[in-house]
């Protein structure tokens, strides 16, 4: 009797968490299903080509999501750009070079970074950081480097402040936490053991992050750097108050333009008809970008995996 009871409840815990699993799976598609419906609309009206017209005008009803998808993509590199680096010398401190009393407080205050909302940043960067960017980084980073192919082209413009550079600075900032957390977790799983006979061979500090750390937990860091990519992609008000939220392609990285998540906060609340099915289509390409991206992701972690333990 006992053995039956324990049978029928084992049965009920493995459906239930089965039911659990299979609900992502359900909530994904419905989101899917909802984007596509509310955005048939537009898609009905553009088609395709929605994807590369730079046009956005509510008074004619033409509309086209090539102006938000490349703010949203040249935003998100820059901050990848600028946090991996970064998040990789934190972790690599804190592993590696900090003393141990440093090791805890240091650790709080970078994941206390990541409880502070978004409009908090927003805010900070509106009111704080783009004016001491307007007067003093961009006009300097603008005169040196006019006139030199490439870069000149690149670091051009007035000196608004506000734009692509900025608002890709800001996500830094902000996705600097997670990937900093996720690569300081898995660098402290590194056995002691191959540091020591890394170290014991005459490894400088360096070397053994480079060639021991690195290729030991490069699913974990790769994993972090695509979480720290999915919060960039999808950030909403701290890219609203300082992308400039202009409809226009950025002829260099101090322009002003705009992003899918910005476009969909400051236009949804009063859009009707056209204007808000092409502002779903806008959500439904934002979901499609996530979901290859992540898919990419996951497809370079099992080719790390399949080359594990061969020879390079």
């Amino acid at each position: 009797m006992k053995n039956d009871s324990n049978a029928f409840m084992d049965a009920v815990f493995r459906n239930l968490t089965r039911t659990f699993a299979f609900l992502v799976f359900i909530l994904l598609g419905a989101i899917m299903v909802s984007l596509i419906y509310g955005s048939r609309e537009s898609i009905a009206a553009h088609g395709l080509a929605f994807l590369w017209t730079n046009e956005w005008d509510p008074v004619q009803n033409v509309y086209g999501a090539l102006v938000p998808v490349v703010g949203t993509l040249l935003t998100s590199a820059i901050a990848l750009v600028i946090a991996v680096p970064v998040s990789f010398g934190i972790a690599m401190f804190l592993t590696e070079l900090s003393p141990t009393w440093l090791r805890r407080p240091l650790g709080t205050a970078i994941e206390m970074l990541a409880a502070i909302p978004s409009i908090i940043y927003g805010m900070w960067g509106l009111f704080v950081f783009v004016p001491l960017f307007q007067e003093y980084v961009q006009p300097g980073l603008i005169d040196l480097f006019e006139g030199v192919p490439v870069l000149g082209t690149i670091f051009a413009g007035p000196p608004f402040g506000i734009g692509v550079f900025t608002a890709g600075l800001i996500l830094s900032i902000m996705i600097i936490p997670f990937i900093a957390a996720v690569m300081r977790d898995v660098f402290e799983l590194v056995p002691s053991m191959l540091k020591e006979s890394a170290y014991g061979l005459g490894s400088t500090t360096w070397e053994v992050v480079w060639k021991v750390v690195l290729p030991f937990t490069k699913s974990g860091v790769i994993g972090g750097i695509m979480l720290g990519l999915g919060r960039a992609l999808g950030e909403t008000m701290a890219v609203t108050f300082v992308i400039g939220n202009a409809f226009n392609l950025p002829n260099s990285i101090f322009s002003p333009s705009n992003s899918i998540a910005s476009a969909l906060a400051n236009e949804f609340n009063e859009a009707g008809g056209m204007q808000k099915s092409a502002l779903l289509e806008l959500g439904l390409i934002l979901f499609l970008i996530t979901t290859v991206v992540l898919a990419l992701s996951k497809l370079l972690l099992l080719r790390l995996g399949k080359g594990e333990g061969t020879k390079t």
